[in-house]
């Protein structure tokens, strides 16, 4: 027990004692403390650079699948010709202005129709005008057989109806001669008795005997008079029927009016025809003259002089540089916070240069779905691929102003997404 108090005494007073007084470490002690703290701080240095660049990297989208693309305007011929002038400056890899003259088709053939055309143009008016004459002349002609074939029936009912009158008139004059017959006869009867008793004369009885045969002879005539009357009836009343059949036949005048308006019609219809073959023809005659439909660069020319060219046949292609975009497929899993506006450095192999735009539009659906043959997985043979989708850029303006960007050049977009 005495040791131990001792030995807590002689510690007690060795740390009371001054530093100086206390033996130094050894020095290979002392480096591999530093390289410690120096390994120490280097880890915490890369660890620190590493947060950094994650967070850093987290606020932007990149891509190498993205190339610059533009239109590409085929120039073609709208009818068939023979390639009769060329101009000088249409050559590939030329820069020409939209409504520069780039070839022309020989016109004569179709100058050849146009005069054709324009004869058959006039002799369809001398058509219409002859049509639209005869309207007025077949108005008149067949109203006015109407009108006279009317009359005429009138007149005819008006004949019959003169005859039925006459008729009348017989009939009575045959009742009264028949009536003064038979008092003749009875008169001649009764003095045919008396001059047979001789109590009258000869005489007497002869003019009795001659009134007798006056009045049958006056009934036969009203008789001869009334079949005859008759007669005059039937036939004023055929008279009738065949005017009733021309007033039928001329009440076709309407339907007569009516076909020669139709004929005129016709031949306006002719007229407009032939005005059309004129304006389509005049129409081809201008696209004998072939224009540059956009100002941009001459690539992949095959027309030259001689050459007979089809309608749809493509003779150049002009590659406007002042309309371009940017198409960078990025991978679904790069879409999950990229929209519409937001701010892509453009990295232009080209050049080596960045260029500055934005997003101009999302896209619709994977790249792939819009292949001649788009991936069918209902086939059971499913294999999981990260799919692309095409995102297009628009570099901001005053970004080419020497338009020395080109469709087809290679680039890598960087999208801020944050």
């Amino acid at each position: 027990m005495t040791q131990e108090v001792e030995t807590e005494t002689e510690l007690v007073q060795e740390k009371k004692a001054p530093p100086a007084s206390r033996p130094s470490a050894p020095p290979a002690e002392k480096g591999r403390n530093a390289t410690r703290w120096i390994a120490g701080f280097v880890v915490l240095l890369v660890a620190v650079s590493g947060y950094l660049w994650w967070q850093h990297s987290q606020a932007y989208e990149s891509t190498d699948d993205a190339q610059i693309e533009g239109h590409l305007d085929s120039v073609s011929s709208r009818i068939a010709g023979t390639v009769t002038y060329i101009n000088p400056a249409v050559e590939n890899n030329q820069f020409v202005k939209a409504g520069t003259l780039l070839l022309e088709l020989d016109p004569r053939d179709y100058q050849a129709e146009l005069a054709s055309a324009q004869a058959a143009l006039s002799a369809r008016n001398a058509e219409q005008r002859t049509a639209q004459s005869a309207i007025p002349i077949a108005n008149a002609n067949a109203f006015g057989q109407l009108r006279a074939a009317q009359a005429a029936k009138a007149q005819a009912e008006a004949n019959v109806e003169t005859e039925q009158a006459n008729l009348i008139a017989a009939q009575h004059s045959l009742e009264r001669d028949q009536a003064l017959y038979a008092r003749a006869e009875r008169d001649r009867v009764r003095y045919q008795a008396l001059v047979q008793k001789q109590e009258i004369s000869r005489s007497d009885y002869d003019a009795r005997a001659t009134e007798a045969t006056a009045a049958a002879q006056a009934v036969e005539s009203d008789r001869a008079a009334i079949h005859s009357t008759e007669q005059k009836i039937e036939q004023a009343k055929n008279v009738v029927a065949q005017r009733q059949a021309l007033i039928d036949a001329a009440n076709s005048a309407p339907d007569q009016v009516t076909s020669a308006k139709t004929k005129s019609q016709a031949a306006s219809g002719q007229v407009e025809e032939a005005q059309t073959a004129i304006d389509t023809i005049k129409l081809n005659l201008t696209y004998t003259k072939i224009y540059a439909p956009a100002s941009g660069i001459i690539g992949r020319k095959t027309v030259e002089i001689g050459n007979r060219v089809q309608p749809g046949q493509g003779l150049m292609v002009i590659v406007p540089v002042d309309d371009i975009w940017i198409t960078a497929n990025f991978k679904e899993t790069q879409m999950k916070h990229m929209h519409q506006g937001q701010p892509v450095s453009i990295h232009v192999d080209s050049f080596d240069r960045d260029y500055h735009g934005h997003v101009e539009s999302m896209p619709g659906a994977a790249g792939p779905l819009f292949s001649l043959f788009p991936p069918e997985n209902s086939t059971g043979n499913y294999v999981k691929v990260v799919q692309r989708f095409p995102v297009r850029i628009r570099l901001n303006k005053d970004q080419d102003p020497q338009h020395t960007l080109r469709p087809g050049m290679s680039v890598e977009p960087t999208v801020t997404v944050r």
